[in-house]
């Protein structure tokens, strides 16, 4: 074993555990890389829920393997190494995570197992490249996910987390030239995926809300709070896309249209019109998080959480997501 009095502090305070068999010492030079390997772990699999698992897993993997840790790369590349071999074993055994053709005319598909990232569970440096805001929005998020498993993860280690093919080689058991040709494949999809869209992942990118994302949120909530529909009507873009999951199904419709088609499904009608909300953030992204009182319950209650992309001053798309009983949101239970 490498001579810990010439490696760095993580290092050097995880072999020692490791000598000691001092478990408490382990989880705790471990946990400082629980919310960036969770991080990865969501941009692999697209779900929350499924990256937490990957993440103790990971932990589980590291005690089990700690013996074969000699020092000769830091202890954050060992980590991630086994983070996304979890992940990609995940994977292997799921027939269900991958995106399923979209019922829209244009060749989309959907990822009907996304879950909202809540930005309370980012690192807490929003300098880290590893939650710039655009590799964190729900369309990278997606966008990611039309690629093959193994690509993904090069494509990950080298494009956003800015790692040298050498090193993404080493951690996936690949050659550099294999994990050059993966990256390239990879870049042409993401380039399909999104269109228009910058795509040096690695540079920082801005993370806080512009002024006018939060008074469209803001006016979003007062327009439910009123249930002032022609207000909603006009925060709405006339090509507005919008998918409420993991309902199968993204529209692409006016405004006019989607406000008609919600209050059609009975929302705004009795029973469905005692509305409260809070701006919130999730992936980086302005957030309305929905609170409903039915007849009769004396407090609000989560119903759902509408993420919002907003282009100038209009709502671009909405996409919704179930807020009960999800307390990981870490939204108050009522109102």
């Amino acid at each position: 074993m490498t001579d810990a009095r010439l490696l760095g502090d993580d290092e050097a305070t995880f072999i020692a555990a490791i000598r000691a068999e001092d478990t408490a010492r382990f989880a705790l030079v471990t946990e400082r890389h629980r919310r960036e390997l969770q991080v990865h772990c969501y941009r692999m699999l697209a779900n929350y829920e499924d990256a937490q698992d990957m993440t103790q897993e990971t932990f589980l993997r590291a005690w089990n393997k700690r013996e074969s840790f000699r020092g000769h790369a830091a202890l954050r590349t060992w980590l991630y190494r086994i983070a996304t071999n979890a992940c990609l074993d995940f994977l292997d055994k799921r027939n269900d995570r991958t995106p399923v053709p979209s019922e829209l005319p244009d060749p989309g598909s959907e990822v009907r197992y996304l879950q909202p990232y809540p930005d309370r569970m980012l690192p807490e440096d929003p300098q880290e490249s590893v939650v710039a805001r655009e590799t964190i929005e729900l369309a990278f998020i997606v966008a990611v996910q039309h690629l093959p498993p193994r690509q993904r993860a090069v494509f990950i280690l080298r494009d956003v987390l800015g790692w040298p093919a050498s090193k993404a080689a080493d951690v996936l058991e690949l050659t550099v030239a294999s994990v050059t040709s993966a990256l390239q494949r990879a870049r042409v999809t993401m380039r399909e995926q999104l269109p228009g869209r910058r795509l040096d992942w690695r540079s920082p990118a801005t993370h806080e809300l512009s002024d006018d994302e939060r008074g469209v949120v803001k006016s979003y909530i007062d327009a439910h709070e009123r249930n002032d529909l022609d207000a909603l009507v006009s925060l709405l873009r006339e090509d507005l896309r919008f998918a409420m999951l993991p309902e199968p199904v993204t529209l692409i419709m006016t405004a006019e249209d989607a406000v008609d088609g919600w209050v059609s499904n009975g929302l705004f009608q009795r029973g469905y019109d005692d509305w409260r909300g809070i701006t919130t953030t999730v992936n980086r992204m302005p957030a309305a998080a929905l609170y409903l009182r039915a007849p009769g319950d004396p407090g609000y209650r989560p119903f759902a959480i509408a993420v919002l992309r907003i282009v100038d001053g209009k709502i671009a798309e909405l996409t919704g997501f179930d807020a009960a009983d999800k307390p990981w949101l870490s939204l108050p239970p009522a109102l």
